[in-house]
C-alpha cells in the first residue's frame, strides 16, 4: 500500500473550536476547558483511502482576527485547509469571504473545506436562520463535542487532496 504525508492547516478566528475538532479527530476526546493555541500546534493521524495511506500532519493555527495576520511560513507546503467558524457566533463568520479569498491567493491549487462548528448548541430553526446569514455555503456543519461530521471533514479533505494530485 502506498503511503504519503500531507500537511493540513486548520484556520479560523479565536474560539471557533479548531483545537477541539482536532482532538476529536485524532484522540476521540473533547476537553470542556478552553485553551488558547499560541502560534501553531501540530498533531498527526493516518487515514486509509482505498489503496493509499495518508499521514495527515495537522497544523492547528492560533486564531486571528484576519488570515493576513497568520505568518506566511505557516502556509508553506500545505496540501489542504479546513477553515472553521462558530455557528453560534456571527462575529466568527463576518470575515469568511475575505479570509477564504486570502487563503485561496496564498494556496491557489489547494482544496479548502469550510466547517461550521458547534451545531450541538443550536436547534434546527436557529441553525436554519444562521445559514441564511452566511455569505457562503459551508461544506460541513459539525460538533467537536459529540463528533458530528468530524471524521467526514478530514476524510473529505484527504480525498480532495488526492484528487488534486
Amino acid at each position: 500500500m502506498q503511503s504519503v504525508s500531507k500537511k493540513i492547516i486548520l484556520s479560523g478566528r479565536f474560539c471557533v473550536g479548531k483545537t477541539s475538532l482536532i482532538s476529536r479527530f485524532v484522540y476521540q476526546r473533547f476537553a470542556f476547558t478552553y485553551q488558547t493555541t499560541l502560534g501553531v500546534r501540530i498533531d498527526r493521524k493516518t487515514v486509509q483511502l482505498d489503496n493509499l495511506s495518508m499521514n495527515m500532519i495537522i497544523w492547528d493555527v492560533g486564531g486571528e482576527q484576519t488570515q493576513s495576520r497568520i505568518p506566511d511560513s505557516y502556509y508553506l507546503g500545505s496540501s489542504g485547509v479546513i477553515y472553521v467558524f462558530d455557528t453560534t457566533s456571527p462575529d466568527s463568520f463576518l470575515q469568511i469571504t475575505d479570509d477564504l479569498t486570502y487563503i485561496k491567493n496564498k494556496l491557489p491549487q489547494v482544496p479548502i473545506i469550510t466547517v461550521g462548528n458547534k451545531v450541538d448548541l443550536l436547534d434546527e430553526a436557529t441553525l436554519a436562520e444562521m445559514k441564511k446569514m452566511l455569505p457562503i455555503t459551508a461544506d460541513f456543519y459539525a460538533s467537536a463535542l459529540d463528533g458530528t461530521n468530524v471524521e467526514n471533514i478530514f476524510l473529505k479533505l484527504a480525498e480532495s487532496i488526492i484528487n488534486v494530485n
